[in-house]
């Protein structure tokens, strides 16, 4: 149901980025450039998270996200496509959410919310363990790309949190879920090698 979802969404959302990234590529724009700016808005959203403009900085997310659209669009079009790439991409990705959810364990520890930011920390724990298990799975030979909270539902959780003044919901729910994709993902490797046997 979110494979299809997801699939409703992000193919009208390609189309319409479609010219930037044909701009960018007349630019010799190259996809790891793209990225590191997408890192640069994901860290100045982090910043105005962090100096209590929860708004602004959801709107600078939502940016910094579409040029992680846009860097794999970008790659492809100019046939730039590489492991390195696809490495640099997906560390940077977990520098840039962690460094958001820094941001808001930030507002909540300067709000007296200790039970907030441990919260914030199982939420990030959670995020690099959907990944780190993907990975794993995937050096294994085995594709595991399961679950409810991929990295686009996780930042769409959040943003929709920073900018409905639902902050403290969302983060809960990021923890929670994040926690049981891992689980997800985790069954699924044990499904796919007990098959194997």
């Amino acid at each position: 149901m979110l494979d299809s979802l997801r699939e409703r969404f992000e193919g009208p959302l390609r189309e319409r980025l479609e010219p930037v990234v044909q701009w960018l590529a007349a630019r010799q724009m190259t996809p790891n450039q793209v990225t590191l700016a997408a890192l640069g808005l994901s860290l100045l959203a982090a910043l105005c998270i962090g100096s209590g403009w929860l708004r602004l900085g959801a709107l600078v997310l939502i940016v910094a996200s579409l040029g992680d659209l846009v860097d794999g669009m970008l790659a492809r079009a100019t046939d730039q496509s590489s492991p390195f790439g696809a490495f640099f991409d997906s560390t940077l990705d977990r520098l840039s959410e962690g460094a958001v959810l820094a941001a808001v364990a930030y507002q909540f520890a300067i709000g007296g919310h200790p039970l907030l930011v441990a919260t914030v920390v199982l939420a990030l724990l959670g995020s690099l363990l959907v990944s780190y298990t993907r990975a794993r799975a995937e050096a294994l030979g085995i594709e595991c790309t399961v679950g409810l909270m991929s990295r686009a539902e996780r930042t769409v959780l959040l943003i929709a949190g920073l900018l409905l003044g639902l902050l403290a919901p969302a983060v809960v729910l990021l923890a929670v879920l994040s926690l049981y994709t891992v689980g997800q993902r985790v069954q699924c490797v044990r499904e796919a090698l007990d098959g194997r046997d």
